[in-house]
């Protein structure tokens, strides 16, 4: 048995060699190297970082130069929105494509492509009052498919603020190129791009929309009893209308925590992305505003964010009507507070040492607890 335990070790041990000998050859190509870089674009999408910008320095007069004198991402006129799925971002959006002077795209990194009518379907969310469709603003916007990539919608969903990117920030421009009139972007999917975002697009105003989780989870499940409180992660995909799995997928090579493995309930994974985009809005949007008060006090609000957008403030009373809130509290019939509040200290938990003052060490011990996993 020894003996038979000493070969095994032996044979690994020559196949593990041999393994890692091919591979360090293979990496000294320019094939290996470009397979590299492929494989690691989606999660780093770095440029070197050394301060050599060019200022507008040309050592020869002869020599062409720049033609970008006051390009679009320089304009002071945008305003993007970012807002988590079933936040009541539709809300904010209706009520800017209201304002007259505002074209407001309504999501545009939606795989249901607005621009194109092909693919963006004739379907409009029973839950979105008020709304007829989403893509009039598009219209005429064809040309947005040589730009447009399909994986903006659940891959490399984390983009630092040095990330090169320059098809998705001339998609961006473009939709406010053509844009009768000020640009208003809403998004649900630049949570964790909104570094990029600010960097890219400086002088715009970024409003970050949130709602209380809890209820914003009964929103994601639509039905309270589509998946129960008894439920285990490994049963929820059927359930998952609202990307909570693909995004974790995606995230999980940045935030380790979010590996559906570690997971007990989905409600779990929820929170995670509720409270890292609260925090990121928090940080990076000019204004941040809350769901259950944009309802409950239309007024104010509207008068402070409009204020701070360069608004007119008399066109705040007409928008008043389309302001309905919902019933707030569903959740007390899907568990008790007692229930919520285990899920959700647990994440606090994991975030604060993520995040915390052994910041390192915490983020190699879960790196290592990912591999071992």
């Amino acid at each position: 048995m020894m003996g038979s335990k000493m070969v095994l070790q032996t044979v690994r041990g020559v196949l593990r060699e041999r393994f890692f000998a091919i591979w360090r050859r293979a990496f000294r190509t320019d094939d290996g190297r470009a397979a590299a870089v492929e494989a690691l674009h989606p999660l780093l999408a770095w440029r070197p970082q050394d301060d050599i910008r060019m200022m507008g320095l040309q050592p020869y007069a002869d020599l062409g130069k720049p033609t970008l004198q006051a390009p679009t991402c320089e304009r002071d006129d945008l305003i993007f929105i970012t807002a988590r799925f079933r936040s009541g971002s539709t809300l904010l959006w209706n009520l800017f494509r209201n304002v007259p002077g505002c074209v407001a795209y309504y999501e545009p990194l939606n795989e249901r492509k607005w621009f194109d009518p092909a693919t963006r379907g004739v379907g409009v969310d029973r839950t979105h009052r008020e709304v007829e469709n989403y893509w009039c603003e598009y219209e005429g916007l064809e040309c947005l498919d040589e730009v447009w990539n399909g994986s903006w919608s659940e891959h490399q969903l984390y983009m630092g603020a040095d990330v090169w990117e320059p098809q998705l920030k001339r998609y961006i421009e473009i939709l406010c190129e053509r844009a009768k009139g000020r640009p208003v972007l809403q998004f649900n999917r630049v949570d964790f791009r909104t570094p990029w975002l600010r960097s890219q697009f400086p002088k715009m105003k970024l409003i970050h929309l949130y709602r209380h989780p809890r209820d914003q989870w009964m929103s994601v499940l639509q039905s309270p009893n589509a998946f129960p409180a008894t439920g285990r992660m490994d049963q929820f995909a059927p359930f998952d209308k609202f990307y909570t799995r693909p995004w974790a997928e995606d995230l999980k090579y940045h935030f380790p925590f979010l590996d559906e493995q570690r997971i007990e309930h989905p409600y779990e994974l929820h929170y995670f992305l509720w409270k890292m985009s609260y925090l990121y809005g928090q940080k990076y949007a000019h204004c941040s505003v809350s769901f259950e008060e944009l309802t409950l006090k239309p007024e104010k609000v509207l008068f402070e964010l409009f204020d701070a957008c360069g608004i007119g403030l008399s066109h705040i009373e007409p928008l008043l009507s389309i302001i309905k809130p919902p019933p707030y509290g569903k959740w007390k019939g899907y568990a008790d507070e007692a229930w919520f509040k285990k899920y959700e200290t647990r994440c606090e938990d994991i975030l604060a040492e993520y995040w915390g003052n052994g910041m390192i060490s915490s983020r190699e011990k879960w790196m290592a607890e990912s591999v071992l996993v």
